[in-house]
């Protein structure tokens, strides 16, 4: 028999409320009728009788040796035998008789039903007012920035989504960022999303919850940043390196007047400096894209996989070679000059409008030509592979 929905519980040493979450769940399960769906708690090494509480239940237990909270929920993930699967704590802060919302919207097709604590309820002393008004608002946001998420509560633990389209997503983490990177991937992946409103009840354990605000939110923020290497790399890098161009244009000739304030080979060194830093941006993130790709991280890009495609490592080494030789040229050029003069003082203010553009031009080319091999091992390891 097809089973069409697993409830999903991950677990670590929740005796007080287990028997609590199941039971609701199937008293969920009975009120929609539903006779093929099964209760799924991934264990994750408990030792107060959490294991012996699920059976007693009529639970399917797994055990999950890898700590951590998406370990146990990847897991799960993979054990699951539902279309569907609703995933939620197992410490009754979830009402898990209330499922039919996300169900019928996964009927419907639907891939991932993110709950949503903000355009529902909060109960007195359900969740702590620095996530409330704080973290969770600006988690959400940020989120919906780097991904084009349309959600209200980006890290609800509450959520519905098809086994499948998850499973493809290659999900990877341990920790409680698992949760971050579900919505994540599933926005860069273009997966469709929809929420519906829930309720958060109180803790119902009388021990620590195992969230810990600032270290947890501070990895929610670090792998948000780390899988989003267009925010991180490349539009810093294009904006970097254009106004590092802008400024050697002006200044490149003769210094620029713009009123009272006039632009001149100190705008041009620090011009040279920010389009050094803009290239090596842009080139880490087509490094990144490339690998992110290669590895199932992140969904193919057009812009990288057509910079990277046929054999980069002969194009960047001559690219490189090319600027470096471009770059030399005038730099022969300014040691001749020096010697004119006995190699004594210089005119600065000439001789560093050829030096700058000059040492900005080897820098770059070293960089790409380096770059390159990087880019060309990793595809000789994919090769390899």
């Amino acid at each position: 028999m097809t089973i069409e929905l697993t409830i999903l519980m991950p677990c670590l040493n929740e005796a007080e409320t287990l028997a609590t979450c199941i039971q609701k769940a199937h008293r969920g399960a009975k009120k929609n009728d539903l006779k093929n769906y099964e209760i799924l708690i991934a264990d994750n090494g408990s030792t107060d009788g959490s294991q012996a509480i699920t059976e007693a239940e009529g639970a399917r237990l797994i055990h999950v040796e890898e700590k951590g909270y998406g370990a146990a929920l990847r897991g799960g993930i993979q054990e699951a035998k539902g279309t569907f699967i609703i995933m939620g704590d197992a410490d009754d802060s979830y009402d898990w008789e209330d499922v039919a919302p996300f169900l019928s919207k996964l009927r419907t097709g639907v891939e991932l039903v993110m709950g949503t604590r903000m355009k529902g309820k909060i109960l007195p002393g359900a969740m702590p007012p620095l996530h409330r008004w704080l973290g969770n608002p600006v988690l959400t946001w940020l989120g919906n920035l780097l991904f084009s998420t349309r959600t209200s509560d980006f890290h609800c633990g509450m959520r519905g989504f098809r086994r499948d389209a998850i499973v493809k997503l290659n999900l990877q983490t341990s920790g409680m960022e698992f949760a971050t990177e579900m919505v994540a991937k599933a926005g860069q992946f273009g997966l469709a999303i929809d929420e519906v409103p829930i309720t958060l009840y109180p803790d119902g354990r009388t021990r620590k919850p195992h969230l810990r605000t600032w270290r947890d939110g501070w990895r929610h923020l670090t792998f948000m940043l780390a899988i989003s290497p267009n925010w991180v790399f490349l539009y810093p890098g294009l904006s970097i390196l254009l106004l590092g161009l802008a400024g050697i244009l002006l200044t490149l000739g003769a210094p620029f007047s713009i009123g009272s304030v006039t632009l001149d080979v100190h705008t041009l060194l620090v011009s040279g400096l920010l389009s050094i830093i803009g290239v090596q941006l842009i080139t880490f993130w087509v490094i990144t894209r490339f690998y992110s790709t290669q590895m199932g991280i992140l969904p193919p890009n057009t812009i990288a996989d057509m910079i990277t495609r046929g054999n980069i490592l002969n194009t960047g080494i001559l690219a490189g070679f090319l600027l470096i030789l471009s770059g030399i040229i005038p730099l022969i050029i300014s040691i001749s000059q020096w010697a004119q003069v006995d190699f004594g003082p210089l005119n600065y203010e000439v001789t560093l409008r050829l030096l700058i553009p000059t040492l900005t031009l080897v820098t770059i080319g070293i960089h790409l030509l380096l770059s390159s091999f990087v880019i060309g091992l990793m595809k000789l390891g994919k090769k390899i592979i």
